[in-house]
């Protein structure tokens, strides 16, 4: 990876989470967006950390990020792009959760997809995922997370 794509990446990051932080900064009812500000807040500055070492030449310019495995991104990159445009909102944050991370795993999985055992595996991983995930952010944190459909 030349230095040009460390500092349009690492730019792309920084721009994305300026604009992460400004919708949870300028939505309402303020309370609701407390926790989502919060982690806005420490990702852009150590996204500005990251893009302000590439451009000053500071970084360490790895290998990069080949055809290859941009092309066994890009089925990752559709989920989560539907899950954060579409799913959350529309199904609600769990149901979504549940329904996307599931996908995500059986994509990423290296296990056979032709047992049934490793499909049990990948549903028990899948309730246990959005159990914590539950707990996290219904329970312990108590924040608003879309709730449509399911919740």
């Amino acid at each position: 990876m030349n230095r040009s794509q460390h500092i349009f990446g690492s730019g792309l990051v920084f721009a994305v989470g300026i604009w992460v932080a400004w919708i949870s900064y300028t939505q309402a009812p303020a309370e609701a967006f407390l926790f989502p500000r919060l982690i806005a807040s420490v990702f852009v500055v150590l996204a500005g950390w990251t893009f302000g070492k590439a451009v000053l030449g500071l970084s360490k310019v790895g290998s990069g990020v080949s055809r290859t495995m941009f092309l066994n991104m890009v089925p990752g990159l559709v989920v989560m792009l539907i899950y954060v445009f579409w799913a959350a909102k529309t199904l609600g944050f769990y149901t979504a959760t549940t329904i996307g991370f599931f996908i995500l795993l059986s994509l990423y999985d290296p296990a056979p997809h032709s047992e049934g055992k490793t499909w049990i595996k990948r549903a028990v991983v899948t309730a246990c995922f959005v159990a914590v995930m539950y707990g996290l952010f219904a329970l312990l944190l108590s924040v608003y997370t879309p709730r449509e459909i399911l919740f």
